[in-house]
């Protein structure tokens, strides 16, 4: 049981401390002096909300419903390219 938690430790700390498009956001939000707080708290939120539904199974889960690979991967990609005709 230790070695699963050592191994989520480092995994959490991989994803915390790598510089990533949501740090570098709020590294600038925070330079601009815009919106600090509310920024921090929906990615806080945001970051919690992945953890435990990864922490809950939610991919063993949809791994056995037919065609979930397929749409979650449009969605993404749809977001995606929304995001890069907004920028």
């Amino acid at each position: 049981m230790w070695s699963a938690g050592i191994e989520g430790f480092a995994l959490s700390m991989g994803l915390i401390l790598a510089i990533g498009p949501q740090n570098i956001f709020v590294l600038r939000q925070g330079l601009l002096r815009s919106h600090v707080f509310a920024v921090c708290l929906v990615c806080s939120l945001a970051d919690a909300l992945l953890i435990t539904v990864g922490v809950l199974g939610l991919g063993a889960y949809l791994s056995g419903v037919e065609g979930a690979e397929f749409w979650i991967s449009m969605v993404a990609a749809l977001f995606i390219a929304g995001y890069g005709v907004m920028r």
